[in-house]
């Protein structure tokens, strides 16, 4: 391929997926509203631009084989900043994309897509949506988008739920949900290197041992994770507290998330329960 566009670049997800990225293209387009990175990679440029004003991303798309979304609020937000970034950005970026003929689109979608499913349902790609939030909310909006895109007009799309992707599991809730950053480069990369995706949901979790949910529908896509939370289970069970079986973010996939109000951050949330279970120690 001769050029791809990353969005979201600056981001903890993005920035795993720079380098990898460079590997797949002649270019690699880095794009955020933050301001450029220190050091640029061999074969990276970049751009500052807002995926919510249409004058300053569409045009970085010219020419591009390929984009990977994943800009947004990675948050619960008030509606009307998820509507700015995550709603009226992906349709930027879809239009933008008809409009340069662009292949494929690997976007950033969401558990929280999903997210008010429970846990033990044992839901495969086929669940219909439920989100848990305005964010989750706008995920599905996006896939929804992202399928009407490839059935209309030929624009082909992985949608990946990422689940809780860091560099290693932090609590009992991610030994079911968690996705290493050698897996989300794994899955990236499968989803550029597939020959056809059409358009594709698939969940962005590692190979735990106690995941919650099936990928078999996509297994054309050749992602094979490598890692199982599990190496941490006894660690993470000797700190954890009872839990009342009653609590939504203990029963649901979206975690913490199925009990935030609208519009306030989950993430707030998830380091206040954190912070209250130290203090308990």
């Amino acid at each position: 391929m001769q050029k791809i566009v990353l969005t979201g670049a600056c981001g903890a997800l993005g920035t795993v997926l720079r380098e990898p990225l460079t590997r797949k293209a002649a270019e690699l387009l880095s794009v955020d509203i933050a301001d450029a990175p220190e050091t640029l990679l061999p074969g990276e440029s970049f751009a500052k631009a807002d995926v919510s004003k249409m004058d300053e991303i569409g045009p970085l798309l010219e020419g591009a084989d390929m984009v990977v979304h994943f800009a947004s609020i990675a948050d619960e937000a008030p509606f009307e900043q998820i509507l700015q970034s995550n709603l009226i950005g992906a349709y930027n970026i879809w239009e933008a994309a008809y409009k340069h003929g662009v292949r494929r689109i690997i976007f950033a979608s969401s558990v929280h897509a999903v997210g008010m499913h429970e846990i033990n349902a044992g839901i495969d790609l086929d669940a219909p949506h439920r989100p848990d939030t305005y964010y989750g909310l706008a995920k599905c909006f996006t896939e929804d988008l992202a399928r009407l895109a490839w059935e209309k007009r030929g624009i082909e799309c992985v949608s990946i739920r990422i689940f809780s992707c860091t560099p290693e599991p932090g609590n009992v809730r991610a030994l079911g949900s968690w996705l290493s950053h050698g897996d989300l480069i794994q899955l990236v990369e499968r989803s550029i290197e597939a020959q056809t995706v059409g358009y594709t949901p698939i969940f962005g979790i590692s190979d735990n041992t106690r995941a919650a949910v099936s990928n078999a529908k996509a297994s054309f896509l050749g992602y094979q994770p490598k890692d199982n939370a599990e190496y941490l289970a006894d660690e993470l069970f000797a700190k954890a507290k009872p839990v009342d079986p009653q609590d939504l973010q203990h029963t649901r996939l979206g975690g913490p998330f199925a009990i935030v109000p609208l519009g306030e951050s989950g993430v707030a949330m998830i380091k206040r329960l954190s912070e209250a279970a130290k203090d308990n120690d």
